[in-house]
């Protein structure tokens, strides 16, 4: 899946996927990475920009570089990167969507009785 967007450098949409992998249960607590070389390959990236993705996480503190090992996620790192999402959510995100929502005269009800794009549940 290649599909970049031009909005965001990609290292930052790198590091995205890995997030989500991680906050979706593909990758928990103790669990390896998969290596800068193989997300490389597989997306035809720069290894150097695979790498910046990967420092940003371990900065914020979700995973840690085991010396010869790779990198892993550390021990409450699920946790860490949660409240990380939501902050940036909450003090980022969120106030956009509420200037749309009021902008476009939407209501809680409306937003939440219609079903995502795809998705096939009454």
């Amino acid at each position: 899946m290649n599909d970049w967007s031009p909005d965001s450098p990609i290292y930052l949409q790198v590091r995205e996927r890995l997030a989500g992998m991680i906050l979706d249960g593909l990758l928990h607590d103790g669990d390896a990475l998969p290596s800068v070389r193989t997300i490389a390959t597989d997306y035809r990236l720069n290894p150097l920009t695979v790498l910046r993705a990967f420092q940003i996480l371990e900065e914020d503190g979700v995973v840690e570089k085991r010396r010869g090992l790779g990198m892993f996620v550390r021990e409450g790192g699920y946790d860490r990167l949660l409240a990380l999402e939501r902050e940036v959510f909450r003090t980022r995100q969120w106030p956009r969507i509420r200037r749309t929502i009021a902008r476009l005269g939407l209501d809680a009800t409306t937003l939440l009785d219609t079903p995502p794009e795809g998705d096939k549940t009454p």
